[in-house]
């Protein structure tokens, strides 16, 4: 999920990169159980295009599934109080269902995006996953994936795709981003090896994809900050990851009311200090190239204002 970036080990790589190219959307998932093996194809059908102009999948499912991945009415699908088919959000679950575990891993959400025609990449995809209380990347267990789609409101393919603008506007309020934001932290762990700071180059992809619909004018600098100084900076604990959306917050975009007296944490300190370094040889270079730019006979102050001076003299006699 997001761009699968813990359990990938690769911050620009997207789902399914372990196993190589995928066959798209004409993928059938194939399921092993005591029973007679089950087939199914990838849950999506849509009429013309989402609003990300990708093309819905063929779908050759028939009902109960079908119905389910689409919204489709089916007789004998409890309802709760919402309105939700609790059948179809389990039909849908087994559809993207790991073939060993009960969740949906890696090849499943690869396959659960292409059906919703979204980029595993994308910020949309991080919102659905805080929405859904994911506690690990690439992987939804029944229990996320069943109280997700209820906290939503959906039971299909088409009710999530429906649901990510109200998603995408909640995300925008000031104490929901700041729970996606901490979400986000603990979400890029590993949790199986039972990280407790996120990888430099990590936690750069994921604050590049939380900020996505706001991004602080500080940001990319901090980002450049941690990019040029990998040695130093090897992991970004919790307490840097939530200080720093405090401090995009509180501190201005020329950094002249940050105090070191505060307590913020000893990087930004570094931080600081490095950036109005970075800042005053711009402005250094900036002028000299200024210099050169200009010659004695181009644009000297001195020799423009005494030519002007000169030939307004001139006038004035002239007229005596």
């Amino acid at each position: 999920m997001g761009q699968c970036v813990t359990k990938c080990k690769n911050p620009t790589s997207s789902l399914g990169s372990k196993s190589g190219d995928k066959e798209g959307g004409s993928k059938s998932h194939h399921k092993k159980g005591g029973h007679k093996e089950e087939q199914h194809a990838p849950c999506s059908k849509a009429i013309g295009e989402l609003s990300n102009g990708t093309k819905a999948l063929e779908v050759t499912m028939e009902t109960p599934v079908i119905s389910a991945m689409m919204g489709e009415p089916h007789r004998d699908m409890g309802l709760d109080g919402n309105g939700l088919s609790m059948l179809r959000i389990e039909e849908l679950f087994y559809c993207y269902k790991d073939e060993h575990e009960d969740a949906i891993l890696e090849e499943g959400m690869e396959m659960f995006c292409i059906d919703l025609c979204v980029d595993p990449a994308e910020f949309r995809v991080l919102v659905l996953a805080w929405k859904f209380q994911a506690a690990t990347m690439c992987k939804f267990t029944r229990k996320e994936f069943t109280d997700g789609c209820k906290a939503i409101k959906a039971d299909s393919l088409e009710g999530i795709c429906s649901s990510f603008p109200v998603m995408l506007l909640d995300a925008k309020g000031e104490e929901n981003f700041k729970d996606l934001y901490r979400f986000t932290f603990q979400f890029g762990l590993d949790a199986d090896e039972g990280q407790r700071s996120l990888q430099r180059d990590i936690a750069i992809a994921l604050w590049r994809l939380v900020f996505t619909q706001n991004s602080p004018a500080i940001l990319e600098h901090w980002l450049d900050f941690l990019s040029e100084n990998p040695s130093s900076i090897r992991g970004i604990s919790r307490d840097t990851w939530n200080m720093f959306l405090n401090f995009t917050q509180a501190i201005g975009p020329d950094l002249s009311n940050y105090s070191e007296e505060e307590a913020w944490p000893s990087l930004f300190d570094t931080f600081v200090e490095w950036e109005l370094e970075r800042r005053k040889k711009e402005e250094e270079q900036m002028a000299k190239e200024e210099e050169g730019r200009c010659t004695d006979s181009e644009c000297s102050p001195t020799t423009d204002r005494l030519e002007t001076e000169g030939s307004r003299g001139s006038q004035t006699w002239g007229g005596h």
